[in-house]
């Protein structure tokens, strides 16, 4: 993995990723809901300016309209980012499909199957398979963010990775809470939901990776510690305000590792290219909700739905 990966990993990994990880340094509660408030699609119109806000893509034929729009997982509380156009799509589809359900339930099993498969099995700890270096740069992270040495030493060092990169944005404002799956899934009422992804999928894709990648990813997101927020900052500020040439330079300029960014980004946006193709053969109306990343630069899903010969038309 590149010295820039680390990062980018907390706006890039899989939500369920995402999630325990943040289940592992600190307890979430769902929002209230809102009330359900719909409309036709039909009264959703195209863009004729130039496109503000975070960017929002349709698909469509005859019968079908799909909405595509990017998430970051963790946001500070105050960004303010739900605007009309994004209300009126979300309004007028019949279902909203997110990476991995988001619900109470699925967040409990989610957990439960990270701490099986992130724990280390017995006789082995987290720095024993480290160097001496490595531990050394490994303990400077953890007491910048004020932990013992031994905090994590019965995790997997991918896991234990993540959640280096996830408790420097809570420990300073960021909270999943806030992030967009749950604000959409709280705005979006009643409607069905439907996910592209299981989270024994999501986690597979870290967990399988090598021993030697994960200690990578465990040390690059160590030696990057300070660096975390505000290139996360950066990223938000520009998702606000719909950059979405900058955000791709900002989140995937790091995924020169090839492994990494076929198994993190370009397999799963082919896979969800597939499923909008097929899904375009049933009428309605879909609103898709996926981390950021998959809907800029290079092998995005858009790129891969041209491939097809599918147009996807930003809208904001």
């Amino acid at each position: 993995m590149s010295n820039q990966f680390k990062n980018v990993a907390n706006a890039l990994v899989p939500l369920a990723l995402f999630s325990s990880a943040t289940a592992c340094a600190q307890t979430q509660t769902l929002p209230a809901p809102v009330p359900d408030v719909r409309v036709a699609a039909e009264t959703l119109e195209l863009a004729e300016a130039e496109p503000s806000g975070p960017a929002l893509w349709q698909v469509s034929d005859e019968d079908t309209t799909i909405y595509l729009f990017g998430t970051i997982h963790a946001l500070p509380p105050e960004i303010e980012w739900f605007d009309a156009e994004i209300g009126q799509a979300l309004a007028a589809s019949d279902v909203i499909v997110t990476e991995i359900e988001v619900d109470e339930a699925t967040e409990a099993a989610m957990q439960q199957l990270v701490l099986s498969r992130g724990v280390l099995p017995p006789g082995t700890t987290l720095r024993t398979l480290l160097s001496d270096d490595q531990s050394t740069t490994y303990d400077e992270a953890l007491g910048k963010l004020g932990l013992p040495t031994n905090a994590f030493d019965q995790l997997e060092p991918w896991l234990a990775g993540l959640t280096l990169t996830t408790l420097p944005l809570l420990q300073q404002g960021y909270s999943t809470d806030a992030g967009v799956e749950k604000v959409l899934i709280d705005r979006a009422g009643e409607i069905d939901r439907g996910a592209l992804e299981t989270i024994e999928f999501q986690i597979g894709i870290f967990d399988g990776l090598s021993e030697a990648s994960q200690v990578q990813f465990l040390m690059e997101a160590a030696e990057g510690i300070d660096e975390i927020k505000p290139i996360l900052d950066a990223m938000v500020e520009t998702w606000v305000r719909g950059d979405a040439d900058g955000l791709a330079t900002l989140m995937n300029e790091g995924l020169t590792d090839p492994e990494v960014a076929e198994k993190l980004l370009f397999s799963r946006n082919r896979n969800w290219a597939d499923w909008i193709d097929t899904r375009l053969d049933s009428p309605g109306t879909v609103f898709i909700a996926v981390g950021a990343g998959h809907l800029a630069g290079n092998n995005s899903v858009q790129d891969y739905l041209a491939e097809r010969e599918i147009p996807a038309v930003r809208v904001q």
